[in-house]
């Protein structure tokens, strides 16, 4: 039994396979999520199921943050019932979530005013990774303060990487997931033009898979798309999400990011036709509309 007294608040895809992967490794966890039904399975496993983020960090030694965006992070650390109002002195942030630079600065700030101190960990890798335990941190923070924290995301990861200051994880989150948007946006389209013309749909994407553009992320989200199988990995309107911060960082260094403004014109497009709550690999659907 491990003796660090861990608070997970956020239990979707990511959150709840991570927040398993801490009970398994003997850590005592308190959990919070929003929707409360979403915490029962860890209760299960022995986790501890607070009502508010506030009652989760108190006495907690590291709390992790794994929620959708920007707006739902502030509400969780800084908002009424905030976890932040509750840490211990000594306890450190952990921020998972991708989110934007501006945000870990924002929550830095407000964590050293309390003499606390904060890692900006968001992980490559998704639903399948979270719960085997395969993810990758991204680490930004003081180099003491990552050592830290290392052996926790070492029980939820296959590595740990530490790129810089606080902040460093986030960007190089969203310059990854930059990357990985316009790479499936641009699959998207590809299929679309195999699909209507005369070639046999199955030979063409291997080409494209067996080939210089294959990559593991091509080759699993073709797959998906080529099956219809849409139960969400990672949900489309996060990836569109993603993009929009991942551009507004780029413009933050001035940098006009076409190529993602055009992937996320392509999330979006499939967003508008309901499709925000399936997997990425759903941005194919409107193309195949006619």
């Amino acid at each position: 039994m491990q003796s660090t007294k861990i608070a997970f608040l956020g239990l979707g895809l990511m959150g709840s396979g991570m927040a398993a992967r801490l009970l398994a490794a003997g850590y005592p966890l308190t959990v919070w999520n929003r929707t409360r039904e979403r915490a029962r399975p860890l209760a299960e496993l022995g986790a501890t199921v607070a009502d508010s983020p506030a009652r989760a960090a108190k006495g907690a030694e590291i709390i992790f943050s794994m929620l959708a965006d920007d707006a739902a992070c502030r509400a969780a650390w800084l908002g009424e019932d905030g976890a932040l109002e509750s840490a211990r002195a000594g306890a450190v942030l952990v921020e998972s979530s991708t989110v934007t630079v501006g945000w870990v600065e924002e929550l830095s700030k407000a964590a050293e005013a309390r003499g606390l101190a904060l890692v900006d960990a968001p992980v490559t890798g998704s639903k399948a990774q979270a719960a085997g335990g395969q993810l990758l941190f991204l680490a930004g923070g003081s180099a003491e303060t990552v050592e830290r924290v290392a052996p926790v995301l070492r029980s939820m990861g296959r590595d740990v990487i530490h790129l810089g200051p606080t902040g460093s994880g986030a960007r190089m989150k969203l310059i990854n997931n930059f990357l990985c948007g316009v790479q499936i946006a641009s699959l998207a389209e590809a299929l679309a033009m195999i699909e209507r013309s005369d070639l046999e749909p199955a030979k063409a994407v291997g080409v494209l898979t067996q080939g210089a553009p294959g990559s593991p992320l091509v080759n699993a989200i073709s797959a998906r798309m080529m099956q219809r199988q849409y139960e969400p990995n990672f949900y489309l309107q996060l990836m569109a999400k993603d993009l929009q911060y991942a551009t507004g960082e780029a413009a933050r260094q001035g940098i006009d990011a076409m190529t993602g403004t055009a992937a996320l014109r392509v999330f979006e497009r499939a967003m508008a036709a309901g499709l925000g709550e399936q997997d990425i690999a759903a941005v194919v659907e409107p193309f195949r509309s006619r």
